[in-house]
């Protein structure tokens, strides 16, 4: 996995994060389970280890500088993206992980396991079913549904100051014209990619 150590460690520097070798030792070996585990549970269809680095864990880590609160609940984590690697980043924030698909929340499980995580939860519901005794300040989600759509399974979660950090390949003006809610387009650029990337960010609207 040298390669793949390689190419997460450039992109760090780009996206001008600093880790230590422990989170780096750790990230390496979250895309080694990825590789692993994807032969029989099909957790992605990207197969190479440079291109799981890229595409997945740099993908994932550029939105840390948007993260708000200290609660965070990841809806539909699939392969455990972004909500393991902004978790390993991130020690001092409590991370909830949710999927329906109990294949892939057997792998998010045995994979913070194994990568000595203390900050994750795993939850294996479908987000509308999911009632949690404490609500979160931000809830993230990658290419999950559309916008309108998004705030309508989740809006539950969130408590009075919660925002919503949606990943999008690219958003059309439409899918931006069904959100009432106070919002702003944040451009990303992710190291290794020259596709297009943004962050929408919804601020919960209260009543009152």
């Amino acid at each position: 996995m040298q390669r793949c150590r390689e190419t997460i460690s450039q992109g760090l520097t780009s996206l001008n994060m600093t880790c230590s070798e422990q989170q780096l030792d750790c990230l390496v070996a979250f895309a080694g389970l990825i590789q692993k585990w994807n032969k029989t549970y099909n957790l992605t269809a990207i197969k190479n280890e440079r291109d799981i680095a890229r595409l997945h864990l740099l993908d994932s880590l550029a939105v840390q500088p948007h993260l708000y609160g200290e609660r965070i609940a990841d809806i539909g984590t699939g392969a455990g993206l972004p909500g393991i690697p902004l978790a390993v980043f991130c020690p001092h924030i409590q991370f909830t992980l949710l999927d329906s698909n109990s294949k892939k929340t057997r792998f998010v499980q045995q994979a913070v396991l194994e990568l000595g995580l203390k900050n994750v939860q795993i939850e294996h519901a479908r987000v509308e079913q999911f009632h949690p005794t404490q609500l979160f300040s931000t809830v993230i989600m990658r290419a999950f549904a559309d916008l309108e759509k998004i705030m309508g399974l989740t809006s539950h979660l969130l408590d009075e100051q919660g925002v919503v950090l949606a990943m999008k390949a690219n958003i059309q003006a439409h899918e931006l014209a069904s959100v009432v809610e106070t919002y702003d387009v944040i451009p990303l650029e992710v190291p290794g990619l020259d596709v297009e990337r943004c962050l929408i960010k919804i601020q919960r609207q209260t009543d009152g």
